[in-house]
């Protein structure tokens, strides 16, 4: 199964985390790490009175359920300290599944593909790099250009 993961950070030493993240995610028993997109800085969204945020997305195959995915994800953002004090708040790192192949999963801690996915330029501008075909019916450019928000996405670094 392929799934799109975002990852985002805007706390102490940013690409530190999401590139120890992304090694975490790596090393999983059942999980392949295909592509990573470039990284980006963002503004805050939501709560906006905190840092920016470094933003990424990584495909991957992977043999877990999405139940036991996310479970593996949130284990790797409690490893790399993350604290939930404040709704959309600071964050060492943040770890949300976008797509799973073309699942649809809708519970209450859980659903996918993720609720504000067409919402956020900060993840359709790195989902671009790598899941580049159509997403629902559109191209992700058109899904980027329809957020309106794309000019605060800035591209902070080709590799990482």
């Amino acid at each position: 199964m392929i799934a799109y993961i975002a990852l985002g950070s805007n706390m102490g030493n940013r690409l530190a985390w999401l590139k120890a993240a992304r090694e975490k995610i790596a090393q999983l028993s059942e999980v392949t790490l295909r592509a990573s997109s470039k990284l980006y800085e963002t503004a805050p969204y939501g709560y906006t009175q905190q840092a920016d945020f470094l933003n990424a997305v990584i495909k991957v195959t992977t043999t877990y359920s999405p139940h036991e995915l996310l479970e593996q994800l949130q284990q790797i953002e409690q490893d790399l300290d993350r604290v939930r004090e404040i709704h959309w708040g600071p964050r060492t790192i943040d770890l949300d599944i976008l797509l799973m192949d073309e699942l649809k999963v809708n519970e209450p801690d859980l659903v996918i593909p993720h609720p504000e996915l067409l919402k956020r330029s900060f993840v359709l501008v790195p989902l671009k790099d790598v899941h580049p075909e159509k997403l629902f019916e559109q191209t992700v450019t058109k899904w980027i250009t329809e957020t309106g928000n794309q000019v605060d996405v800035r591209l902070a670094k080709e590799e990482w």
